[in-house]
């Protein structure tokens, strides 16, 4: 028996991933901008933004997948699912250590350092960039569909079983 421990707001990883994705540009948009006008004051704006939403709200939309949305699926035991899972858990390590090595380089673009070299920002930018929209694509087309459908067959079971039950 599976334990349903908290319902999926897939709203929620939904608008979260349109977040992502407008973030994604804006940071596509900095790293272009820097090489063309260097490091100014709304370069500094923006890389601050960008910085404190990648460090928070994204880190915590992967860490709900890893809890809510990942297990139930593994937990199908369909091989081809399971692979996709944990290509997808992989990306979060490669996502993550991408963004261990973006970060300093937007915390000192906000705070007024331009000592990140321009075109190795870009570059950093530009497959942190790739990665990310790869593996949202890979979660919209396969993987919340799935859980969707497995969310919504543990709901109403549990609806059958609340109604089946002697008073």
């Amino acid at each position: 028996m599976r334990v349903v421990t908290e319902p999926v707001s897939f709203e929620a990883l939904d608008e979260c991933h349109q977040q992502i994705l407008a973030q994604l540009e804006a940071l596509t948009e900095l790293a272009r901008r820097i090489e063309t006008h260097g490091f100014d004051n709304a370069a500094q704006e923006r890389a601050r933004a960008i910085e404190t939403f990648f460090s928070g709200t994204s880190r915590e939309h992967h860490r709900l997948e890893e809890k809510n949305v990942f297990p139930p699926l593994l937990a199908l035991g369909d091989p081809a699912l399971t692979a996709t899972v944990e290509s997808l858990q992989q990306d979060h390590g490669w996502i993550e250590e991408n963004w261990i090595e973006l970060a300093p380089q937007l915390s000192a673009i906000g705070s007024g350092n331009n000592w990140p070299d321009p075109a190795e920002f870009l570059h950093g930018v530009q497959v942190f960039v790739d990665l990310c929209k790869g593996h949202i694509a890979l979660e919209e087309t396969v993987v919340y569909p799935q859980s969707r459908e497995l969310w919504t067959r543990a709901v109403a079971a549990r609806a059958l079983r609340e109604k089946v039950r002697p008073a």
